[in-house]
């Protein structure tokens, strides 16, 4: 993999998005979905009440691995990382997870929904709402595709239809109709994590 590491504004948030890891573009352009595959998931929230703007300063983005990983071999898209090094970043992911002790976590493509949930088709994860227990903590997943134009799956039946149904449930999850009435940069979150005069 390489540097920089590229991370998301350090947002104080009930919500939490996780992806697989930055593409070439991000480190240059120093934050997460900065480029096409981002493009495609403000999209996808915009309708939802947020804007890229908005949802950069109100929900916290996040990766399993932190680097670029390359591109893959065939010249087909990224590398996806191996085992090793999503293991030498989990300890970051684990540690924003028992800072932040989100309500809501979004697992974006695969690789990172496969942290979080058993390895099964996307059509049997996607436009479903999945509670887990992760810390000692109940927490509900809702899964997305990966926005890339290199995938078709969100673009074609079935997956169209289960990404529209995703995005409906996190539209009427409690933790994410907050965030539309919240102030920016997660105050009414850190007003709950600040200690008591």
């Amino acid at each position: 993999m390489s540097g920089p590491v590229v991370v998301g504004n350090p947002v104080v948030s009930k919500v939490y998005l996780v992806g697989q890891a930055p593409g070439r573009r991000e480190p240059e352009l120093g934050r997460p979905f900065a480029w096409t595959a981002g493009r495609q998931l403000f999209k996808w929230f915009a309708p939802l009440g947020l804007d890229e703007r908005q949802f950069r300063e109100r929900v916290h983005i996040a990766a399993v691995c932190r680097c670029f990983p390359g591109k893959a071999g065939d010249g087909g898209g990224d590398r996806v990382p191996s085992r090793r090094e999503i293991a030498n970043c989990r300890p970051w992911l684990e540690a924003e997870l028992a800072l932040l002790e989100p309500e809501l976590l979004i697992p974006v493509g695969r690789l990172a929904i496969e942290q979080f949930l058993p390895p099964r088709p996307l059509a049997e994860q996607i436009g479903t709402r999945h509670r887990i227990t992760w810390q000692g903590r109940s927490i509900d997943v809702i899964p997305l595709p990966h926005p890339s134009g290199a995938s078709t799956w969100p673009r074609t039946e079935p997956g169209k239809s289960l990404t529209s149904h995703a995005l409906a449930l996190i539209a009427t999850h409690p933790a994410f109709e907050r965030l539309l009435t919240s102030p920016p940069g997660g105050e009414s979150a850190r007003a709950s994590l600040s200690p008591e005069p």
